[in-house]
């Protein structure tokens, strides 16, 4: 079937392949802002999983109207080509911008509509065909480059119309389910830390019962807070809560890397995390890992197993990476697991070490790359509220983090059953009928 479909170079397709502006009115850092009329993108904007605005710079409607190249319009499929080559993301009805421009580190592929459809151009982009060729062109070690003259060269196949539009609405659909999955749990983790902030931040309930009003919680709850403050190293703490350094509160266990030169060690079924494992904030657990060792690698090096709940913080180069244990697992020494002492709860100590981050990293050591020691968490110092008040914690969020742990198993699912329908599919060798199947198994 697939043999059947004609094949273009990138240079003869439907498709148009702008890049960005170069010239002499190319923004200068001191012209960009954290908001305005243009998003200008950069390179942490388009990742592996599409986009990211978690980190935007802006341009004026003036300056974007100096600008002659790197544009956008809806149904854009974005392709990284410096640096991080082979990134994708598709400007669709999503995005939450109208006016968005490229750097110079990437290009726009717009295609044809009337002869090549836009989410099955994004797919193929996505698809590994399309990278082994960007791959065997790419120049540059130091700094990877996918011209555009060597993007050109890249070949697609192009069934009829009706075909990609199957194409496109069968792993649409799963791509969908995907990003709903995400959007849920950016929504759960923010109640846990929303909750958490409100009693060990802002200290809400106390500030209720001693204005006298309504705390808002359950009577049982509610009585574990105090109705009132007293003066600390910290400023104004809930009355009966002690300052402590962070030390004393969790336990510090390190990591480490079995001998990479001895194969027993390594291709097992222990997930081994490094920083390039660590999720997004809002996945906050991590439930698979890039590289697995065996347990004789366990017990012939210093790491250790870490059991699900565990928090793992990163301590060296990368600082400041946090994550959720979400299957027990082992890391290596440039990380640190951490748990509660004295029946701390999990979620608590996570959503501390979140917090805290900034302060671990400001008083980590090192010149070249910040590292924090375990006599960093000595330097941060914390009010600790009472075990039962941090168990009552645990027993609400509990159920909520747990949500987002089966969302991720879910979405881990979903990408897997993508990932094996995306070369079938562009390629011609499943039939649209039986990847429907797969689909309809899969209750999307």
């Amino acid at each position: 079937m697939g043999s059947e479909w004609p094949v273009a170079s990138f240079h003869s397709a439907p498709l148009e392949i702008i890049d960005g502006d170069r010239g002499k009115n190319y923004p200068k850092q001191e012209e960009f802002s954290v908001s305005g009329h243009c998003l200008f993108l950069n390179a942490g904007n388009v990742t592996v999983n599409g986009f990211n605005f978690s980190d935007c710079a802006f341009i004026t409607e003036q300056k974007d109207s100096l600008l002659r190249k790197g544009k956008m319009i809806r149904q854009d499929v974005i392709l990284t080509t410096r640096g991080t080559v082979g990134n994708v993301a598709f400007f669709d009805d999503t995005v939450p911008f109208e006016h968005i421009r490229i750097n110079s580190g990437m290009v726009i592929l717009r295609p044809r509509p009337s002869v090549l459809h836009p989410r099955y151009l994004y797919l193929f982009v996505r698809s590994p065909d399309f990278h082994s060729q960007a791959l065997s062109l790419r120049t540059g070690s130091a700094q990877p480059q996918l011209p555009i003259r060597d993007i050109k060269k890249i070949e697609i196949p192009i069934p009829p119309l009706p075909e990609q539009r199957a194409i496109a609405h069968i792993l649409g659909s799963l791509d969908d389910k995907i990003e709903l999955n995400r959007r849920m749990n950016r929504t759960l983790e923010a109640i846990a830390q929303a909750i958490f902030k409100s009693w060990f931040v802002d200290f809400d309930p106390v500030r209720a019962k001693a204005e006298g009003r309504p705390t808002g919680l359950p009577d049982d709850i509610a009585a574990l807070f105090p109705d009132n403050f007293e003066d600390s190293e910290l400023g104004e703490i809930p009355k009966g809560w002690r300052v402590m350094p962070l030390s004393e509160v969790v336990n510090i266990i390190g990591g480490g890397t079995p001998k990479t030169k001895v194969k027993e060690y390594w291709g097992g079924n222990i997930p081994w995390f490094s920083v390039v494992d660590a999720p997004t904030e809002t996945d906050v657990f991590v439930i698979d890992t890039e590289k697995h060792i065996t347990k004789l690698g366990v017990d012939k090096s210093s790491t250790k197993v870490l059991r699900k709940g565990t928090t793992i913080i990163s301590a060296r180069g990368t600082v400041g990476k946090c994550a959720l244990v979400g299957r027990p697992m082992a890391m290596n020494q440039s990380c640190y697991g951490i748990q509660g002492k004295n029946g701390e709860s999990d979620y608590f100590v996570y959503f501390n070490i979140r917090r805290q981050v900034s302060d671990l990293q400001r008083s980590g050591h090192g010149s070249v790359f910040n590292t924090i020691t375990r006599d960093t968490f000595k330097t941060i110092r914390i009010a600790c509220p009472t075990t039962n008040i941090t168990t009552s914690y645990e027993e609400i969020v509990h159920p909520v983090m747990e949500l987002v742990l089966a969302i991720l198993h879910d979405n881990a699912t979903l990408t897997s059953l993508r990932e094996t329908l995306l070369p079938k599919l562009i390629s011609g060798e499943l039939r649209i009928s039986d990847a429907e199947k797969f689909v309809e198994e899969a209750g999307v």
